[in-house]
């Protein structure tokens, strides 16, 4: 597997901060498959931590910028997801995820790692597919998500005590079989996004 990759949309390469079972790229398009067991998640109670779940990251250009993207996953076990990432470091990162509830339902969660984890869900999907995005604005992080790719619903907003960090992709399977998550119409724009919560 190489250990780099590039996708047409992003400024910046790519590499394998932790291997996948297998991944599929044109350039513009990528899957990941997630092994069993692997996950981003450190318990605010101390009783466990993973940080084991396949992802594929880089670091962007200085300034703001909006990234986002089209995931669809082929849910199968609880906590099955696709995710966009920030990563500052195995103590400080954020992930935007499309995950599997206990319930068998698809939401949109995100969750903030400054230590440990602050999970929060935050609306259903009809369906497979949503639109992710993250934004930075100086040293702040915002997360939107889109079920149809124009019109965003804000997710959360915060920051992770350090400037810069890098983004990327993740898939887990936390307690299922496997996952594989695909990432299409890739977008990032260097430009700072002008209201929170406008839905533009």
């Amino acid at each position: 597997m190489d250990p780099n990759i590039s996708l047409s949309s992003m400024p910046m390469p790519l590499r394998w901060d932790a291997r996948p079972v297998r991944c599929a790229d044109n350039g513009e398009r990528l899957e990941i498959e997630a092994g069993s067991q692997t996950n981003l998640f450190v318990d605010p109670s101390g009783d466990s931590k993973a940080l084991n779940a396949p992802r594929l990251i880089g670091t962007p250009p200085e300034g703001d910028f909006q990234f986002s993207a089209r995931v669809t996953v082929g849910f199968a076990g609880t906590y099955d997801a696709g995710a966009l990432l920030v990563w500052m470091d195995e103590t400080r990162w954020a992930k935007l995820c499309f995950e599997r509830s206990p319930a068998g339902e698809n939401m949109v969660v995100s969750v903030v790692t400054r230590r440990s984890s602050d999970d929060a869900n935050c609306f259903v999907v009809d369906g497979s597919s949503v639109w992710l995005r993250i934004s930075r604005l100086a040293r702040a992080l915002a997360f939107h998500a889109s079920v149809d790719g124009r019109h965003w619903h804000f997710v959360r907003y915060f920051d992770l005590g350090v400037e810069g960090g890098q983004i990327g992709f993740v898939a887990q399977a936390p307690m299922g079989a496997g996952c594989s998550a695909t990432f299409e119409d890739v977008r990032f724009v260097a430009e700072r996004l002008s209201d929170l919560r406008d839905g533009s």
